[in-house]
C-alpha cells in the first residue's frame, strides 16, 4: 500500500482531521472484522448496516485511524482518531486516485513501466481477470482484485494493495448505471481496456441493453491514444465500440471468421471429453501456440482469448501466454467449479451469478458433458432483467427441454416462469420439478441423485444456489456417518 499520513488523507479527501497528523495506516479495510494492527477503517454506510456502528470493533482489532462521515466517540466520550469527510466512498476513490498517480509518477521517474488494465463486460469479468493476472504474475509484480471486487468500493480496495514495485495493476470494472465505469477510469487511468460483451444482466437498472453498451464503452473512451482497446468481435455491440476510442484496437474472436484487423483467434478449436477447450492461439505477428485449458465449457474460449489479447498488448510473448493459460484452473469459486463425489455424482457449481447469456452457455456445457449420463439442471432466478424477466426465463426453460437435459429442478418463486415454459415445451412428471426453497430442493436431490448423475447449479448470486451446490457436493450421508458423534441412550 502507498503510505498516506493522516494529514495527507485529510488533504486529499478534503476532510476534517481529528487525529495525530503523522499517523500512517498500513492497510485499508471496510469490514471491521478485517482490521489488523495499523489499519485505516472506512466507516461507510451500507444497505443493511452503518459502518459507524463498528468503529469501536475496528479499533479493538488494531485500527489506528477511521475515515468517517461523522465524529464517533468511545464510552468515555473521546472521539476516535478520524478523518471526517462528506462521503466515505468518494473519499476512498480520491485516495485511490492519488495512490495510482504516485505509483505511475515514481515508476516513470525511475524508467520503470507501469500498466493499468481495465476489464468490463456483462459476463466473464472475474474469470478473465483471474486468467490475465495468472499470466502477468509470472512476468512481474501484479496486483488484481480479490474475488469480484469491481465497483466504487472494490476498485479502491484493489488499488490499495498496489505499491511502488507493482508492474501491472488489473482492475475489474462493474457498473449498474451510465457514468460508473467512467468514474472508475478517472480513478485508475487504464492503458489497456478489455470489453467482453454486452448482455442483458442489469438491463432493468440500466433501462435497456443499448444503455449497457453505452456504459461498457466508457472504458474504451477513457483510453489514451497510445493505449489498446481489446474488443470482443463476436459481439456486435462491442465491435462497434472501435469507433468510440482513440486507442489502437485489438479484437478477439472464435466465431467470426470474417473479423478484420488485428485479431486474436482460437484455431482448430475442440472440446475434450472432460469439457476443457483446446485450440491453437493465433496472436497477431506470432506463430500459433497450443492452449489446452483446464476451464470447463466452450464459452470460456472468449475469456481465454480476451486474457491472451490483453497480455499480448502488454508485451508478453505468445509461448508464455499459452503456457500460463494451459496451467490455470478456475481461480475464483462457484464458476463452473467441478466436484466429483465419492459415489460418482458430479457437481458443476456455476451459481456465482447468472444472466441469459451465461445461463445458455452453462446449459450447453451440461448437455455436452452429460452425453451418456443423467443430467440435472438446478436453476434459480436471473435477477435485474426488468421487463424482460419473464421472457428470458421462459426462453431458458425451453432451451433445457430442447437440449434433452434429463431433469430440471427450478428453485424459487422468481424462477417459476422457467418451470412453466419447460412444462409447456413437453417436460413433465419427474423430468421437471419446482421447489419453493433451497432446503426443499436439497431434500429432493438427496432423495433422487444416483451414481453417475451430472448436476449443474446456476442462478444469480443473491438467490444463493451456490450454497445449495456446496451442500450437495459434500459426500452423501450414510447411516454410519449420520450417527457419527451421537450418543446412544
Amino acid at each position: 500500500m502507498i503510505a498516506f499520513t493522516a494529514a495527507e488523507i485529510a488533504d486529499i479527501t478534503s476532510g476534517r482531521l481529528l487525529a495525530d497528523p503523522e499517523l500512517t495506516p498500513g492497510s485499508v479495510v471496510t469490514d471491521s472484522r478485517e482490521a489488523i494492527s495499523g489499519s485505516l477503517y472506512v466507516a461507510k454506510p451500507g444497505e443493511n448496516a452503518d459502518g459507524h456502528a463498528f468503529v469501536e470493533a475496528a479499533f479493538s482489532r488494531g485500527a489506528i485511524l477511521a475515515l468517517t462521515e461523522r465524529e464517533v466517540a468511545d464510552a468515555t466520550g473521546t472521539n476516535y482518531p478520524a478523518v471526517v469527510v462528506e462521503d466515505a466512498v468518494l473519499a476512498m476513490g480520491a485516495l485511490a486516485t492519488e495512490a495510482v498517480r504516485r505509483i505511475r509518477e515514481r515508476r516513470q521517474a525511475a524508467g520503470e513501466p507501469f500498466t493499468v488494465i481495465g476489464i468490463t463486460g456483462s459476463a466473464g469479468k472475474t474469470t478473465t481477470k483471474d486468467l490475465l493476472a495468472g499470466i502477468l504474475s509470472r512476468e512481474a509484480n501484479t496486483v488484481a482484485p480479490q474475488g469480484s471486487y469491481n465497483g466504487e468500493v472494490g476498485v479502491p480496495l484493489t488499488v490499495f494493495e498496489a505499491g511502488f514495485d507493482t508492474r501491472y495493476l488489473v482492475i475489474e470494472m462493474g457498473a449498474t448505471g451510465i457514468g460508473h465505469i467512467s468514474y472508475l477510469c478517472t480513478m485508475v487511468r487504464p492503458e489497456i481496456g478489455v470489453v467482453l460483451g454486452v448482455g442483458t444482466a442489469h438491463a432493468g437498472e440500466f433501462g435497456g441493453v443499448d444503455n449497457i453498451a453505452v456504459a461498457k464503452g466508457e472504458l474504451v473512451e477513457a483510453l489514451p491514444a497510445d493505449g489498446t482497446a481489446v474488443l470482443n468481435l463476436d459481439d456486435p455491440r462491442v465491435a462497434a465500440m472501435a469507433s468510440r476510442t482513440k486507442a489502437a484496437v485489438l479484437g478477439f474472436s472464435f466465431r467470426n471468421a470474417a473479423a478484420a484487423g488485428p485479431v486474436v483467434r482460437a484455431l482448430q478449436l475442440d472440446t475434450n471429453a472432460a469439457g476443457h477447450p483446446e485450440f491453437d492461439l493465433g496472436l497477431p505477428g506470432e506463430e500459433p501456440v497450443h492452449v489446452a485449458s483446464r476451464l470447463i465449457g466452450e464459452h470460456h474460449v472468449a475469456n481465454l482469448l480476451a486474457a491472451a489479447a490483453a497480455a499480448h498488448a502488454a508485451g508478453v510473448p505468445a509461448e508464455r501466454i499459452a503456457g500460463s493459460l494451459s496451467s490455470q484452473a478456475a481461480a475464483s469459486r462457484w464458476r463452473m467449479e467441478r466436484t466429483e463425489r465419492p459415489d460418482g455424482v458430479t457437481i458443476i457449481n456455476d451459481a456465482y451469478n447468472a444472466n441469459p447469456e451465461s445461463m445458455r452457455a452453462a446449459l450447453r456445457t451440461l448437455a455436452d458433458l452429460g452425453r451418456g449420463r443423467r443430467t440435472w439442471a438446478v436453476l434459480g432466478a436471473m435477477l435485474e432483467l426488468g421487463a424482460e424477466s419473464i421472457r428470458e426465463h421462459t426462453a431458458v426453460g425451453t432451451q433445457v427441454v430442447r437440449l434433452n437435459i434429463s431433469r430440471l429442478l427450478v428453485v424459487g418463486r422468481e424462477a417459476r416462469p422457467l418451470y412453466v415454459s419447460a412444462i409447456q415445451e413437453g417436460s413433465w412428471g419427474e423430468e421437471c420439478i419446482f421447489a419453493e426453497t433451497a432446503d426443499e430442493a436439497f431434500e429432493i436431490l438427496e432423495a433422487q441423485l444416483e451414481p453417475g448423475d451430472l448436476v449443474l447449479f446456476k442462478s444469480s448470486n443473491s438467490v444463493g444456489l451456490r450454497h445449495l451446490g456446496d451442500r450437495i457436493a459434500l459426500p452423501p450421508k450414510t447411516p454410519a456417518t449420520a450417527n457419527e458423534g451421537s450418543e446412544l441412550l
